[in-house]
């Protein structure tokens, strides 16, 4: 299981928001590019980089995340606003896997271009969902779609990287949400990552218990209750 800490960025500073919303923000940084080389020293596998002004259509910070990819010698992967083939190419020249979510949702057609470009390693798609039904566009929009039906369609198109947030943890430090995890990590060829709601290491060991490819470390690393080094202890 990789260990895969979130770098959130809004207005240059790295940070972390309570269930997605930008009015309930916790800044931990205004130097994210020391912060990436801070967790790939500290031996994560991939940083996981959230353009949050793109997410929520404020801005970008797409030239500082390409400067905090070419810092660290470990894969990054960059979410956030991606929602536009030029955006796209352009960002995978500077990472090794884009997080598509409300592109995935929206224009399947572009999707699919995209997986015959990419390839399907390169492309993760983001799964996140408010107790089962999928939200796009920062998490704002319930779009009525059932979690593992959408799985199921991608994985038919032949996806096979996932990230899965419940919204409704994310940031809450309240505990994973298993029962979604157990039942994403099921379907037969689906590399799913597990984000959302982790406080410390026995979370992690939760996780791990329902075999997904990767977890993400987020708030409970910033706020020092779980070390990069004891979540590899079980991973």
């Amino acid at each position: 299981m990789k260990v895969i800490p979130a770098i959130d960025l809004m207005e240059g500073q790295v940070v972390r928001l309570f269930k997605g919303d930008p009015k309930q923000k916790t800044v931990y940084s205004s130097n994210p590019v020391e912060v990436a080389k801070k967790w790939a020293n500290d031996g994560a596998d991939i940083l996981h980089i959230v353009d949050l002004d793109a997410t929520l259509g404020l801005g970008s910070n797409l030239e500082l995340i390409k400067k905090m990819s070419n810092a660290v010698s470990i894969p990054v992967e960059i979410a956030g606003g991606l929602r536009t083939e030029s955006v796209i190419l352009d960002v995978v020249n500077s990472c090794q896997r884009v997080v598509v979510g409300t592109l995935a949702f929206k224009d399947k057609k572009l999707l699919q271009n995209l997986l015959h470009s990419l390839g399907p390693d390169r492309i993760v798609i983001s799964v996140d969902h408010k107790d089962g039904d999928i939200v796009i566009h920062g998490w704002q929009d319930n779009t009525g779609v059932d979690l593992i039906d959408a799985i199921n369609e991608f994985l038919d198109m032949g996806f096979t990287e996932f990230l899965l947030t419940n919204v409704s943890r994310d940031g809450t430090m309240m505990g994973p949400d298993l029962k979604f995890l157990e039942q994403a990590c099921n379907l037969s060829g689906a590399n799913v990552i597990a984000s959302g709601g982790i406080s410390n290491l026995e979370d992690v060991k939760d996780v791990r218990t329902k075999n997904p490819f990767g977890v993400i470390l987020g708030k409970a690393l910033y706020e020092n209750k779980i070390s990069i080094k004891e979540a590899k202890t079980i991973s």
